[in-house]
């Protein structure tokens, strides 16, 4: 069978390639799932790229890419140096074959959905409690991309919950992700503040609901943003693009708003807790903020696993099968592109998804 492989070089280049492995064997509580569809997520870039210049990625004669990786990779890809990994972190498709336990022969024939490793593969091995069976009727193309953006989406939401937070704000706000957000925070009345950079994507977001979208890329965008979160009272934000100044700009926005609400101002700002997540890297290069926002803040890191091992596995199978119900509605993902394995280990390819532009997303389908 065909899979996609990264290996790390000790002279500082990775190749991207596909090679031909044997076909997996289920163990006793165990399927084979025949992949029909597996997505590029951000979250999957750290594999395929690791930090390089995907314009820069050029051709190996055996077919497959060549990136040069940043100096500053080195000791973060020590552990993969020289060590072939699969790569595709969640994919949907068909159970072929099947362990000697209940819970697997149950999943014969049935159209799953899973993660955790080794999507871009033709078959994939998994434990059948790792499988999100999916309604009759839905295809492995719409079930594709059932776990890292719908449950991060109920992830967020229930963070907020949980951490006493009323409102929420998002960035790089136009993604698939983000669109999944803007519905499920209409159902739920509770309010969102959507960060884009172009008019556009703020015309895509309130075609699905959105009251507030403001546009960073505008001279105005500080004192819109500070309307929208006095209007929604937003205290809690997730931020996709990690690099550079946005999650600083967001909590001095988010004191601004707080003490206009009333917030009681000390010397060291209002005792309103603004609290931002940071869950994507889309912009390079270090976070930077100014201290402009008193004393009572929080900025941190945010992962879909830690916040899913937070509330326990009865929450998240309850959250996995929200989605399964909800993935042709709410939970609804779309493609600019979709492509066989070895098309999506291309020069053209590589740059195209390294990009991480809203709706150019690729679609791998490992059967063509």
């Amino acid at each position: 069978m065909l899979q996609m492989q990264s290996t790390v070089r000790a002279d500082g280049h990775m190749d991207l390639v596909v090679v031909d492995v044997p076909q997996p064997e289920p163990g006793a509580d165990e399927v084979v799932i025949r992949v029909e569809a597996a997505p590029i997520n951000p979250s999957d870039l750290g594999m395929l790229l690791a930090g390089a210049d995907p314009s820069a990625a050029r051709a190996l004669p055996e077919g497959g890419v060549r990136l040069k990786l940043p100096p500053e990779a080195s000791a973060l890809l020590a552990a993969r140096l020289n060590r072939a990994t699969p790569c595709g972190n969640e994919g949907a498709g068909v159970v072929v074959a099947v362990g000697e336990s209940e819970a697997a022969q149950a999943l014969l024939g049935k159209t799953v959905a899973t993660w955790r490793g080794a999507m871009y593969s033709q078959f994939k091995r998994s434990r059948a409690d790792e499988c999100l069976v999916l309604h009759d009727g839905t295809t492995p193309a719409e079930a594709a991309s059932c776990f890292v953006n719908p449950l991060t989406v109920l992830g967020m939401v229930g963070t907020m919950r949980l951490e006493g937070h009323t409102a929420l704000v998002h960035t790089a706000a136009a993604s698939n992700l983000g669109q999944m957000l803007q519905k499920v925070c209409t159902a739920e009345g509770i309010g969102l503040v959507n960060i884009v950079r172009r008019a556009e994507h703020a015309e895509l977001l309130r075609g699905v609901g959105a009251r507030h979208v403001v546009n960073s890329s505008l001279d105005s965008f500080e004192a819109d943003l500070v309307e929208a979160l006095a209007d929604t009272g937003a205290t809690l934000g997730f931020d996709a693009t990690g690099g550079g100044g946005l999650s600083g700009r967001i909590l001095a926005a988010m004191e601004a708003a707080q003490a206009r609400l009333g917030g009681a101002a000390t010397a060291y700002g209002t005792a309103v807790h603004k609290q931002v997540y940071i869950y994507g890297g889309l912009q390079r290069g270090p976070t930077v903020f100014d201290r402009g926002f008193g004393m009572a803040w929080g900025l941190g890191g945010w992962l879909l696993p830690i916040y899913l091992n937070r509330v326990g596995p009865e929450e998240s199978e309850r959250l996995r099968q929200r989605v399964a119900d909800e993935i042709k509605t709410t939970f609804a993902s779309s493609y600019g592109k979709r492509v066989s394995l070895r098309d999506a280990v291309t020069p053209e390819a590589v740059a195209a998804y390294g990009r991480m532009s809203t709706g150019e997303k690729y679609l791998i389908e490992p059967q063509r």
